[in-house]
């Protein structure tokens, strides 16, 4: 199916990392002109957009100065900006419950994975007040969805964005964007690089896998081409508010006695 993405313009914010490189490469595949956001990560960012034809765009997203500038710079590159992808977040590694983590991280871990949501919503769409239309894509998480005991910082963050955020967001955008939308991903276990080699033990997939129907863990492509679909008015055009978890069925309990 035609998506009618061809020619518009999409800022993938994180969008060389794992998830963020199968949604540039995805956008690109149904013609879609995409900016590249990266932080820290020039190269990769720079030669996936040459892969693409695209845009590397820089930004520290907990900078307000920086996020404002972002969507501007994304616009110039592209000629026109129809769609963000709010993909970009910090999964801190260390466990520490509640009783040992310290304040600056909580604030930082929320720095990294709300407030950088919010500020580039509030970039978009002061764009889209221009032009009275667009759509956007939030990554969330299961995290969000169920709880992560040691990353209750990570769970709180995404959770808001999967909770309250995208339930008022969808209300406000009519009044700028009467057919403009917003929706959220929430993927599970999936196989980025931050997981290294966990990926290909056995043990911990069985493990990781046994609150899941579909015992496999997923691939970066399959939340891109939920992102895409969500993105295409013509396959999603009456969707909006929605939370869409791409986690194999995840639920918060253990399916599976091995």
């Amino acid at each position: 199916m035609d998506t009618e993405l061809k020619g518009r313009g999409v800022l993938v914010t994180g969008g060389a990392g794992g998830i963020g490189t199968a949604l540039t490469r995805a956008f690109h595949e149904e013609g879609a002109k995409v900016a590249v956001h990266y932080h820290s990560n020039a190269k990769g960012a720079e030669a996936l957009a040459r892969e693409v034809g695209g845009a590397a765009v820089r930004a520290d997203l907990t900078v307000e100065a920086d996020v404002d500038a972002l969507v501007p710079a994304a616009v110039s590159a592209l000629g026109r900006l129809d769609v963000l992808v709010c993909n970009a977040g910090v999964w801190p590694r260390p466990d520490e419950p509640v009783w040992q983590m310290s304040l600056e991280r909580w604030r930082r871990t929320l720095a990294e994975n709300l407030d950088s949501v919010f500020l580039s919503c509030r970039a978009f769409l002061r764009h889209v007040a221009t032009t009275g239309t667009g759509n956007i894509v939030i990554i969330s998480s299961t995290a969000g969805l169920f709880g992560e005991a040691g990353h209750s910082d990570y769970a709180a963050a995404k959770g808001a964005l999967a909770g309250g955020f995208v339930k008022s967001l969808k209300n406000e955008l009519g009044r700028i964007a009467p057919l403009g939308r917003v929706n959220v991903v929430c993927p599970g276990w999936t196989a980025v690089e931050r997981h290294g080699d966990k990926m290909n033990d056995p043990a911990f997939v069985k493990r990781v896998t046994r609150t899941m129907p579909l015992r496999k863990v997923g691939q970066p492509e399959d939340v891109a081409r939920v992102v895409v679909s969500l993105a295409s008015d013509r396959i999603s055009g009456h969707v909006t508010g929605e939370v869409i978890t791409v986690a194999g069925g995840m639920e918060g309990r253990v399916l599976h006695d091995t």
